[in-house]
């Protein structure tokens, strides 16, 4: 349960702990009143500073039990075959009083037949001094959303109680810095993009950067992006990439007047959305360059007339440039084959390709940076891998030499607007290195996309 955490905020209460917490706190509110084995309500909302004091509490009077020690986390996770109630079991308490946590959390509509394995969730059980006997289960806390969980505590005079206790959700714009290790869309991973903040750092850095030749380990690279996030840590959606840098190469995010999406523009407010992607693949290495070379399958010397990208098998390859695809079919030793026809003349190839995009189909108008196949080993092949062309009036040519004018500059009333977005980016990136800003953080609405 560990999630990236950018702000570091002294104050912040853990996931693990909130989850002890909250187990914990709900037995203190329920101290020493005797019900009948029952679901009670869920009472308002306790905030972490609330659940630390009600922890502290019932900490210190479940080990004022005699013989028993002090409570301890025991997190579980369902193996394969075995049922919920086996799972709570294996914490040490008696097989009887697992089944009746099991009935609490069904009593509360939580489904506890159809469990997967791989389900987890969190204990805190005290156990006898003398380590013999069955534990005795203080809290029960499982999570069933992004924000929500279901606690079950028993008292020490007999009743079970089962409460939903849900944290509060905020917005949050992240600056998060760090260094390349592995492939760009590792490292983004590791400093909490999602996948889809991924897949937009591809697209903008494709075009100034080749990922298999420019990159190298330990380049700093910084992202700032929005995300929604509990009091507990966890992260419950990722918004916008507004910003993004990797060995100076920077690009920020805005929305120009009148625009129906926002594009990435450098730092002089020229759009990257421009000359054709060198790199239309993510996390690729060049296994082989144009020009002549032996063929790996006929054996003798011959023209290679693209580029080859080693990279995993169902890898997504995207479309170069904006243009129209004329053809998605099975063509030779190609395999699986893709082609785009682009603006002055060009026009893009894809070949050995597992897969098309859902609904790819001759015709169809695509966008720069936009999802069309998947990497696979079709046709004359030895392993996955994308073979990548280009050509210019019917004749193929090096795709690393292709040159296409570079895209519009903002001016006017856009370009003071862009300038102090990106003032106020540049301002809050510089206050998280300087070590003003120990949060990482700024309101989001202070960086949405000004309206010109």
């Amino acid at each position: 349960m560990a999630q990236f955490d950018p702000r570091r905020q002294p104050v912040r209460v853990s996931p693990h702990l909130f989850t002890v917490c909250a187990a914990v706190a709900v037995a203190a509110l329920t101290w020493r009143v005797y019900q009948p084995m029952e679901a009670s309500a869920s009472p308002a909302g306790l905030t972490p500073a609330q659940l630390a004091s009600l922890e502290s509490r019932a900490f210190t009077d479940a080990a004022a039990l005699d013989g028993m020690q002090t409570p301890e986390l025991v997190p579980v996770e369902v193996r394969s075959g075995e049922t919920l109630t086996q799972a709570v079991a294996r914490t040490g308490i008696d097989a009887n009083e697992a089944a009746a946590v099991v009935r609490t959390l069904a009593d509360q509509n939580f489904d506890t037949v159809n469990i997967r394995a791989g389900l987890r969730f969190e204990t805190a059980v005290s156990r006898p001094r003398s380590g013999r006997g069955a534990a005795r289960l203080i809290g029960l806390t499982l999570r069933t959303g992004p924000a929500t969980q279901l606690t079950v505590t028993r008292n020490f005079d007999g009743a079970l109680r089962v409460r939903e206790l849900a944290e509060q959700i905020r917005e949050e714009t992240v600056v998060a810095s760090g260094e390349v290790h592995g492939t760009l869309h590792q490292s983004a991973l590791a400093l909490g993009a999602n996948g889809a903040l991924v897949a937009r750092m591809g697209q903008v850095f494709a075009h100034r950067l080749d990922f298999s030749r420019d990159l190298r380990a330990g380049d700093p690279m910084t992202l700032v992006f929005e995300r929604s996030v509990t009091e507990s840590g966890v992260t419950v959606d990722t918004g916008a990439l507004l910003y993004a840098e990797v060995r100076g190469v920077r690009f920020y995010r805005y929305l120009a007047a009148g625009a129906d999406e926002a594009q990435y523009f450098d730092e002089d407010g020229r759009n990257v959305r421009s000359g054709m992607m060198s790199t239309p693949v993510d996390g690729a290495r060049i296994s082989s360059n144009f020009g002549m070379r032996r063929h790996p399958i006929a054996g003798y010397r011959r023209m290679h007339q693209g580029i080859d990208f080693a990279v995993g098998y169902g890898t997504p390859v995207v479309a170069a440039a904006d243009g129209v695809v004329i053809e998605a079919r099975r063509w030779g030793g190609y395999g699986n084959w893709v082609r785009i026809r682009h603006s002055n003349g060009l026009e893009s190839g894809y070949a050995h390709l597992s897969r098309y995009a859902p609904g790819l189909r001759a015709g169809q108008r695509v966008s720069q940076g936009q999802v069309i196949a998947y990497v696979g080993s079709t046709g004359a092949s030895t392993g996955p891998h994308l073979h990548y062309e280009i050509w210019r009036n019917g004749q193929r040519i090096n795709p690393r030499g292709v040159e296409m004018p570079r895209g519009v500059i903002l001016g006017g009333r856009d370009l003071a607007a862009f300038q102090a977005q990106r003032a106020r980016i540049d301002a809050l990136i510089e206050q998280q290195r300087s070590g003003e800003q120990p949060m990482m953080t700024a309101q989001a609405g202070d960086l949405r996309p000004a309206q010109g």
